[in-house]
C-alpha cells in the first residue's frame, strides 16, 4: 500500500510538474482578467457562446466517448500512403501576388494585397500535449518556421493545441509584426516572450483598423483551454477586409445563427474558411458536419469556400477523407465555388477560374513519386 501511494504520489507531482510547462502558457491575471471581466461574452468566470454550447452532445459521457475514439474500431481515420503536396517558395511570391497557401488542417499563408499574414499556424510534427499523440499524416508537414517570411500578422483563432503551436510560434515571434487573436489569448503569448507591441487582442465585434483594411474578430461556436481549466480564452472567427476583397477565417465552431448576422453585416464574402472536418454526433455543437458548412457558406453570402480543419490530423472517428469527398459532392450545384487545394498549392485569389483536381481520390499507385 505504501509503494502504491507513493507511485501515485509521484505520477500527480510529474502531472502538475508538466502541466508548469512553458507550452501550456498561463491564464489570463491582473490586468489581463479585469479588462476581460469588462467582456459581454464573459460571465461566471468563464467565456460564453452566444447560445448554449455543451461539448459533449450524444447520449454518453466522456469517458465513454474518449475511450471509444481511443480504442474503437473506427476505418479509414488516417491515410495509408503519404497525401500529395507541393512545397511553395513563400519568400519567393511576388509582392503583388494575391495568394493563399493551405498547409493542411486550419493553418495557411494568404497574401493579400502586399500583406503577409499566417492563421493558426501550427508546424509541427504534433498536435497535442501528449508525445506520440495526434500526430499529422505523412506528406502534410512539409514547411517549418525557417519557410515562413515576414510577416504583418498571425492569426490565431483560439488556443487549442490544433490552433496554437508553442514550437511554431517561438520561432516565428521574430520575423512577427502583430498577433491579433481574442481576449485571454493574449496571456499565453507574453508567457512566451511576445511584446505588448505585437498582441492585439479583441472581442468579438470588434476590429483592427490600418491604413488600407480592417480585422473583424467575430463570433465562432467553440470553447477554448491549454490544459485543465476551459474557456479562459476567447474562440473566435476573424473577417479581412480590403477594399475590393472580403475573406471570412471560420476558425473551429459549431454551425449556428452568426453566420447569417456576419453575411447580413458584411455583405458578399470572397472567400470563406469554415471548419470542415473532426466532426461527431458526440461533440455535434462545436463542430460542423459537411452538410451545416454548406448551409453556413449559403449564410454568408459566400463567393468561394476552402474547407479546413481536415487532412492532416485524426481528432475524431470519421474517414479523414469523408469531409473533403461530402462537401464537394453536396456543393455541386451551389452558386459558389469549392476549393480543394493539395497542402502547398497556390490559391490564387484574383483568378476565379481557377480549378482543383479531387485529389483525395488519389490511390498510392496514382501519386506522384517522390
Amino acid at each position: 500500500m505504501k509503494i502504491l501511494l507513493v507511485t501515485l504520489s509521484l505520477i500527480i507531482i510529474a502531472g502538475i510538474c508538466y502541466l508548469q510547462t512553458p507550452k501550456f502558457g498561463r491564464l489570463p491575471r491582473g490586468k489581463e482578467l479585469e479588462a476581460i471581466k469588462l467582456s459581454p461574452n464573459y460571465k461566471n468566470g468563464r467565456f460564453q457562446n452566444l447560445v448554449p454550447t455543451p461539448q459533449m452532445s450524444g447520449e454518453n459521457g466522456f469517458l465513454s466517448v474518449m475511450a471509444d475514439y481511443l480504442f474503437g474500431k473506427h476505418p479509414n481515420t488516417k491515410p495509408s500512403y503519404p497525401l500529395p503536396s507541393v512545397k511553395t517558395d513563400l519568400k519567393k511570391i511576388a509582392p503583388d501576388k494575391n495568394v493563399l497557401i493551405w498547409f493542411g488542417h486550419s493553418s495557411y499563408f494568404i497574401q493579400l494585397n502586399g500583406i503577409r499574414l499566417l492563421v493558426d499556424p501550427v508546424l509541427s510534427r504534433t498536435a497535442s500535449p501528449v508525445p506520440g499523440n495526434v500526430v499529422s499524416f505523412d506528406g502534410t508537414d512539409i514547411y517549418r518556421p525557417e519557410d515562413i517570411p515576414e510577416l504583418d500578422y498571425v492569426i490565431i483563432t483560439h488556443d487549442h493545441w490544433d490552433h496554437l503551436d508553442y514550437p511554431t510560434m517561438k520561432k516565428l515571434k521574430a520575423k512577427t509584426k502583430k498577433v491579433v487573436t481574442g481576449l485571454g489569448v493574449g496571456a499565453h503569448l507574453r508567457h512566451w516572450g511576445f511584446t505588448e507591441a505585437q498582441i492585439v487582442e479583441m472581442d468579438w465585434n470588434n476590429k483592427f483598423s490600418a491604413e488600407n483594411h480592417e480585422i473583424h474578430c467575430l463570433p465562432a461556436r467553440h470553447f477554448s483551454g491549454r490544459g485543465l481549466t476551459a474557456n479562459k480564452s476567447l474562440w473566435a472567427s476573424f473577417l479581412l477586409k480590403f477594399p475590393d476583397f472580403k475573406l471570412y477565417i471560420g476558425g473551429d465552431s459549431g454551425y449556428g445563427e452568426h453566420y447569417k448576422n456576419i453575411g447580413s453585416q458584411f455583405g458578399q464574402i470572397d472567400l470563406a474558411l469554415l471548419d470542415s472536418g473532426q466532426y461527431d454526433q458526440n461533440w455535434k455543437y462545436i463542430h460542423e458536419t459537411p452538410e451545416q458548412v454548406i448551409q453556413a457558406a449559403k449564410d454568408l453570402n459566400a463567393a468561394a469556400l476552402l474547407p479546413v480543419h481536415n487532412s492532416r490530423f485524426t481528432i475524431s472517428n470519421h474517414p479523414w477523407n469523408e469531409p473533403l469527398e461530402r462537401i464537394s459532392e453536396l456543393g455541386r450545384d451551389e452558386n459558389f465555388r469549392i476549393l480543394t487545394p493539395i497542402i502547398g498549392e497556390e490559391i490564387e485569389l484574383d483568378n476565379p477560374r481557377q480549378t482543383f483536381r479531387p485529389w483525395w481520390k488519389d490511390t498510392p499507385a496514382a501519386l506522384p513519386k517522390r
